[in-house]
C-alpha cells in the first residue's frame, strides 16, 4: 500500500470525530495525545523540565542500555536523575538479551516511572550492529522472548517502541501482533523502515494497517512537526495518540502548539525574542545541571535548532559548533538577539 494512500473509512472516521484528549495505557491515563519521545543525548532532566513548562505532560527520559544498567555505567545514573515534579515519567531500555532484563529492571526499582517501553526501533548502526533496538524486527522469537520476560519483572505497564519494519513494511502487522501477543500494554510505531531512518514519507497506511490489526493502544510517530502534521496522522491513521520528537528540537512550545491546534484554538507566533529568552533559560538549565564543560557542547546543537528557520543565521549556526566555553556561548545568544529578521520564523 502507498505511504499516502490511507483507507478512506479511516479519514472519515477521524473527520467526523474529536481528536483524542487522553491515552490510556492499561491503567495509566496520560491527560493529553501528545507523548514525549525517549531521545539519546536529548531527555534530560533539565529538556524535560524545560518542555513540561510549555505543555508536555508525560515524557520519556533518554534511552538506557540494559548492559549500561547492569555494569553501573554512571552515564546511567545522570539519565536517572529526576526531581519531585518531573512526573509523569517513561523509561525505555535497550537491549537484545532475555536473560539480561531482570538485573537491569532491579537497577530501576528506587526509579518511580509510570510506563517501561522496549526499544525495537533505534536505527542507528552502532545499536543495530549489536543486535539490539530494529534488528529486532528481524526475529520476531527473540523479540516476543525480550517482550514476555520484560512484562514478567516489570511493574508498571509495559510498551515497546518499533518501526513498520527492517527494510520493508510487509510485515507491519505480523510485527504489531507479536507484540501483542506478548502482554505489552500499548505499541508506539514510527512510520519508517529501518532501512528508511528518518529519510523518506511517513508511510500512514501501514500504521493505519497496524492500528486495525491489534486491540492495544497504538501511538504514532513520525514527522509530528506542528498541528497540521499532527491532525494528518491522526485523520489517516486512526491512532490513539503521538510521539514527539524531533519536532521538539528547539522548539519546546511544539507541545501548547498542537494542542491549541488540535482544539481549534488560536497558535501564537513563535519570535525572535521568545527564542531569545528560552536559549538563555535553557542553557542556564544545562550549565546548573552539566558543569559548564559538557553544557557547552551540549547546547551547540541546540543552539543551531533554535536558530534555523531564521534569515541569516547561518554563520551563526557554524560559529555555535567553536563554542568552547560560558562566555563565547553567551555571545553567541547575545549576537542573535541583535539580529533584525526580515521574515518570522519558519517551522518545517
Amino acid at each position: 500500500m502507498r505511504a499516502d494512500a490511507a483507507p478512506k473509512f479511516l479519514l472519515w472516521y477521524n473527520l467526523a470525530m474529536p481528536y483524542p484528549k487522553t491515552i490510556k495505557i492499561a491503567d495509566i491515563v496520560i491527560p493529553s495525545p501528545l507523548i514525549m519521545a525517549p531521545m539519546a543525548g536529548v531527555t534530560c532532566l533539565p529538556y524535560r523540565q524545560l518542555n513540561r513548562e510549555m505543555g508536555a505532560k508525560f515524557a520519556f527520559a533518554e534511552m538506557l542500555c540494559v548492559n549500561s544498567l547492569n555494569y553501573n555505567n554512571p552515564k546511567s545514573l545522570v539519565i536517572l536523575k529526576k526531581d519531585l515534579v518531573d512526573s509523569p515519567l517513561g523509561v525505555q531500555i535497550l537491549g537484545g538479551v532475555p536473560e539480561d532484563i531482570p538485573k537491569a529492571l532491579e537497577k530501576l526499582s528506587d526509579v518511580k516511572f509510570k510506563i517501561l517501553d522496549v526499544n525495537a526501533a533505534c536505527p542507528q548502526r552502532k545499536v543495530v550492529s549489536k543486535g539490539r533496538g530494529a534488528t529486532l524486527l528481524k526475529d520476531l522469537k527473540l523479540l516476543q522472548n525480550i517482550l514476555v520476560t520484560t512484562k514478567k519483572h516489570a511493574w508498571t505497564p509495559v510498551t515497546v517502541k518499533i518501526r513498520l519494519g527492517f527494510s520493508d513494511c510487509e510485515g507491519a502487522v505480523d510485527i504489531a501482533r507479536c507484540c501483542e501477543d506478548s502482554g505489552v500494554d500499548a505499541i508506539f510505531v514510527h512510520g519508517r523502515t529501518k532501512a528508511q531512518g528518518y529519510r523518506g514519507k511517513v508511510n500512514y497506511a501501514a500504521i493505519a494497517e497496524v492500528k486495525k490489526a491489534v486491540k492495544v493502544p497504538v501511538v504514532a510517530s513520525g514527522d509530528i512537526f506542528n498541528g497540521s502534521t499532527t491532525k494528518q496522522m491522526f485523520n489517516e491513521t486512526a491512532c490513539d495518540g503521538v510521539l514527539v520528537a524531533r519536532g521538539a528540537f528547539g522548539n519546546p512550545w511544539i507541545f501548547n502548539e498542537i494542542e491549541n491546534s488540535l482544539n481549534d484554538l488560536p497558535v501564537a507566533t513563535v519570535k525572535a525574542q521568545d527564542v531569545t529568552e528560552m536559549m538563555r533559560r535553557h542553557f542556564k538549565m544545562y550549565v546548573n545541571f552539566f558543569g559548564e564543560k559538557s553544557a557547552v557542547a551540549q547546547f551547540r546543537k541546540f543552539y543551531i535548532w533554535y536558530t534555523i528557520g531564521f534569515d541569516s543565521t547561518k554563520v551563526l549556526r557554524a560559529n555555535a559548533h567553536k563554542g568552547k566555553n560560558l562566555a563565547t556561548m553567551n555571545a553567541l545568544i547575545d549576537e542573535f538577539a541583535g539580529m533584525q529578521f526580515v521574515s518570522p520564523l519558519r517551522r518545517a
